[in-house]
């Protein structure tokens, strides 16, 4: 330090006295005492701040783990496995050796140049991370591309168990085609059960939804009418966004980097006798981070099995009064969705100016049982709050009541639950259209003849 030095030439080279030289520079006389004593053994050099470290750190990593663990860091990077800090602390574990933490760890393997520079990643408290809470609960499937010895391009099928990470299966094929796919589920299906739901991406070999435009009735293919006959749920991740099936592309990297490590295979089964040796591996000897250390068939086999739940069609059947029921508009006591009253009779409308007597049953404006399922029914407090909602935006159809005609058409009211109401207006519009044009009819407007 330079002031050091200063203040010893000030003593030897000016004369001055220590006293006067600690007041000079505001240090103590007995600083300046120590400096002397330094410069007298080691010269100008010695006045330089030495090392603060201790001789002898109790908690210092032994130089046997130490040399161990840069060994494992080769090891593992040399067999194409996970070779990171908390890989190489399981391995110690299991070895019987003192484990340091994961953070010692990472810092020993910088100390030795091992650890590649990376850029900032996105923190991990950003991530919304999601597991199924038993095996079988949900099947990941999707497939990677890997190249043979002559370049050829291969694709390879995988399926994950969504709870347990355990891999299922693993086939190189050339290419993966929708039969193919659907083979190896049921293959699957005798092996572990069917599964109560499926994750895939929106490939053309799992769904179709994408494919076809935008036709209202849509073309399943063989994988999907599968998962129906099965009754398993469906799933697919939004398009252009891997991270939902973030579970199965993680692997493809530690799939990846275990071939990078073999001899290229030349062929179709050389691979797969590869692919055979890492689903060992990968399923019982290589413990996973998010299984707290567990290997994927120890997490599959510590929790029971899940199954596909049945799901029953829901049965059109008549509603009771509700208190959304609006009598004082109209006398009809039953709910919008009922196209007939609570008596199913015949109902007798007014006379007609024309001294007429029209009886209206409920055939003609009875609304015909829709191919799709009805919506559900929604609670009284539901109700009116919907009821609060203004006019202009209250959500259409209307349905024919039968008991309040007027001019021989059937009045309309509101639905009483939500869902799909395009086909309901369609009904009611069409029940308006043939009272109008039917002759019995009586519409002072007379028919349509434009």
């Amino acid at each position: 330090m330079a002031k050091n030095r200063v203040i010893v030439l000030s003593i030897i080279d000016s004369g001055l006295r220590p006293a006067e030289v600690a007041r000079r520079y505001g240090v103590s006389r007995r600083w300046v005492q120590i400096l002397l004593a330094r410069y007298r053994e080691g010269g100008l050099d010695a006045l330089d701040p030495g090392s603060r470290r201790p001789h002898h750190s109790p908690h210092a990593t032994p130089a046997h783990v130490l040399a161990r663990i840069v060994e494992l860091r080769h090891e593992l990077s040399t067999t194409g496995q996970d070779a990171g800090a908390m890989t190489i602390s399981m391995r110690l574990e299991r070895e019987g050796l003192p484990c340091p933490s994961r953070a010692t760890i990472h810092r020993i393997l910088s100390d030795h140049a091992l650890v590649t520079p990376q850029p900032r990643k996105r923190p991990r408290s950003s991530w919304h991370m999601f597991a199924a809470d038993q095996p079988n609960q949900m099947w990941q499937a999707d497939f990677t591309h890997w190249p043979l010895a002559d370049g050829t391009d291969t694709e390879i099928l995988n399926f994950l168990d969504d709870h347990s990470r355990l891999l299922l299966t693993t086939r190189a094929l050339t290419p993966v085609t929708g039969p193919l796919v659907t083979a190896t589920f049921l293959d699957l299906t005798n092996t572990y059960g069917a599964p109560a739901a499926m994750l895939t991406d929106n490939g053309m070999v799992f769904t179709t939804r994408f494919a076809q435009g935008r036709r209202t009735i849509k073309t399943l293919n063989s994988f999907e009418r599968t998962l129906q006959d099965h009754g398993v749920r469906q799933l697919n991740g939004a398009p252009n966004h891997p991270q939902t099936q973030g579970k199965i592309e993680r692997f493809h990297q530690t799939l990846k980097r275990w071939l990078s490590a073999q001899p290229p295979a030349p062929d179709i089964p050389a691979l797969q006798s590869q692919l055979h040796t890492f689903h060992t591996w990968y399923n019982t000897a290589r413990p996973h981070r998010a299984l707290n250390r567990q290997t994927p068939t120890e997490a599959y086999a510590a929790t029971p099995k899940a199954a596909p739940t049945p799901h029953s069609a829901p049965v059109d059947t008549p509603c009771a009064p509700t208190a959304s029921t609006n009598t004082a508009r109209s006398p009809c006591a039953t709910p919008a969705r009922c196209a007939t009253s609570a008596s199913d009779e015949p109902t007798t409308a007014a006379p007609s100016d024309s001294s007429s007597t029209t009886t209206t049953s409920s055939s003609p404006t009875s609304r015909p049982t829709p191919p799709w399922p009805s919506s559900p029914s929604t609670s009284p407090a539901a109700t009116r709050k919907r009821n609060r909602t203004p006019e202009k935006t209250r959500a259409l159809p209307r349905e024919p009541c039968p008991e309040t005609p007027a001019n021989d058409v059937p009045r309309l009211h509101k639905r009483g639950a939500r869902g799909i109401r395009t086909p309901d207006l369609f009904h009611a519009m069409e029940a308006r259209y043939q009272l109008r044009h039917s002759p019995e009819s009586g519409d002072p407007r007379g028919p349509d003849t434009g």
